[in-house]
């Protein structure tokens, strides 16, 4: 299995350090990563070059690398990664979510039975809402077939080519594209764990951020449109 992990950035400067690291870290490696700047105005793209031929050649060697440039929006940028990638299976993460070191070896092993899956998640804070937080979010995702982006979303290339990638939305395009995955296969939802950064629960308040996310999600199923829910979670 070839698999190529896409990952969209937008002023992650301070964030990318640890990034790099992660993926260099990752046993096996990925065959294939692909850094999909949205437009960053804090120096990300020239951080990424850096820290590229800061590491050790035999390193760098291994992983082929792809630092390309898209319209912002995760679904765009994705999209964009997707069409540079040459992986059999496509592993889209976010740039604060860290996966566990042998994910690689894990999604292999699900990929002999499915065709798509996620990670279970916990947030990066000891505060005990946030455990409950996760747990709550592993629990329905498993029960509803629905993944968000920070459970670290994987999918065969074949079959994300067929459902012509991510629809374009400034919202909810993660759990819209496993709207359209559910009718043709479950997912694997892998108990391994990915760990994903609490820095909005933390910067807005744990129980603002809990409801706003449950009402968003609540008026996406109602039919409320991505454009009118991304002006409420940025506000």
């Amino acid at each position: 299995m070839n698999l190529s992990i896409i990952i969209p950035l937008l002023n992650e400067v301070d964030n990318l350090p640890n990034l790099i690291a992660h993926i260099n870290a990752l046993s096996p490696a990925p065959q294939q990563v692909i850094l999909v700047d949205g437009g960053s105005t804090d120096g990300s793209i020239t951080a990424v070059h850096d820290l590229l031929k800061a590491l050790p050649k035999m390193t760098l060697s291994s992983i082929d690398w792809h630092i390309i440039e898209s319209v912002a929006g995760r679904a765009c940028q994705m999209n964009a990664g997707a069409k540079r990638a040459t992986g059999d299976v496509f592993l889209f993460l976010h740039a604060d979510t860290r996966l566990p070191t042998d994910a690689i070896d894990d999604i292999q092993r699900a990929m002999t039975t499915y065709d798509w899956g996620r990670f279970n998640v916990r947030l990066d804070s000891h505060h005990p809402l946030l455990k409950v937080v996760g747990i709550m979010i592993n629990k329905r995702s498993r029960l509803v077939s629905i993944a968000t982006g920070d459970q670290a979303i994987f999918i065969k290339n074949s079959l994300f080519e067929r459902l012509g990638g991510y629809t374009d939305q400034p919202l909810m395009e993660d759990v819209e594209l496993c709207k359209r995955l559910k009718p043709i296969s479950r997912p694997a939802c892998l108990k391994s764990t990915v760990t994903t950064s609490a820095r909005r629960w933390q910067q807005h308040g744990y129980f603002r951020t809990i409801f706003l996310m449950w009402h968003l999600r609540f008026d996406y199923w109602r039919g409320v449109s991505p454009d009118t829910l991304q002006q409420r979670y940025y506000k």
